[in-house]
């Protein structure tokens, strides 16, 4: 990953390890997490005590939020929470099979996420996300 990171200036890794190997986490967040962003997914599946664990650990400096990972709104804003708090980049990620609700957008704008992941606008429902941050930044720069 070194090599990777000399040549090419990564800026984000999303899970560059196995989801077990909490050592390995913790030596490349220490290697490469003052320039990279280390985002945590199958790590950390947005669960509070692994993310809990990795700030301990300091196995990375970022969390993939998945609503879908937690049973309500408010344990994912518990998470989101608890990252923050820690001074780790936020990233609100749809999930495949998604729909054309685009409550998401409006979730990762009200948490102040650092990053979205919805996917290439190939498809409606990705579309229909993009569109909807679209319309928030619109409402928003229309009241300073």
């Amino acid at each position: 990953m070194r090599d990777l990171n000399s040549q090419y200036h990564l800026r984000l890794l999303e899970d560059p390890l196995a989801e077990n190997d909490w050592k390995g986490w913790s030596q490349i967040t220490a290697e490469l997490g003052n320039t990279t962003i280390i985002v945590g997914d199958d790590l950390l599946m947005t669960d509070p005590e692994k993310v809990k664990k990795a700030i301990a650990e300091k196995a990375c400096n970022a969390i993939l939020v998945k609503l879908n990972e937690l049973s309500t709104v408010s344990e994912n804003l518990n998470v989101i929470k608890i990252a923050r708090d820690a001074g780790w980049k936020i990233v609100v990620s749809h999930r495949s099979g998604e729909t054309n609700d685009t409550f998401i957008a409006d979730l990762a704008v009200g948490v102040g996420a650092d990053f979205v992941k919805f996917g290439a606008p190939a498809r409606g429902e990705r579309v229909a996300k993009y569109n909807r941050l679209l319309a928030i930044e619109t409402e928003l720069s229309a009241h300073p």
